[in-house]
């Protein structure tokens, strides 16, 4: 019994490659296009000044205008915002909760999550205004 043990060549064909390219170069452009941060609808209140903070390290807290309150753009309950801004402050003290509630939302409601931040004595909290 003969048997030839000859090399085998493998071909892999490289003529559309440069589509594959081409189409995870446009999926990526076009994932890089999609905004994560989800906004609730409000009327901001008008202020004389302004200043500007990183949007990257900011932990928002909406509260729409029947007084539902929103975590970072889901809806969320005071004792789940509370639960995130004690992990917050102890993963980076320093990062900025911005209360950003509509112009027509009772003041009892604002209240209630700065009295809540005042509770834990969290000291980096801005109202957001227009």
């Amino acid at each position: 019994m003969n048997l030839k043990r000859g090399r085998r060549r493998f071909f892999i064909p490289l003529d559309s490659m440069s589509d594959v390219a081409f189409i995870l170069l446009i999926f990526i452009m076009f994932l890089s296009l999609i905004n994560y941060r989800q906004e609730i609808k409000i009327e901001y209140p008008e202020a004389e000044t302004a200043k500007k903070t990183e949007v990257e390290k900011n932990l928002e807290i909406w509260i729409d205008r029947g007084g539902e309150l929103y975590l970072n753009g889901s809806l969320s309950d005071i004792k789940t915002v509370e639960n995130r801004v004690v992990e917050v402050y102890q993963d980076e003290p320093g990062t900025r909760v911005h209360v950003i509630a509509d112009k027509n939302t009772q003041f009892e409601k604002v209240n209630r999550v700065l009295q809540t931040l005042q509770i834990l004595q969290y000291r980096v909290v801005s109202l957001v205004v227009r």
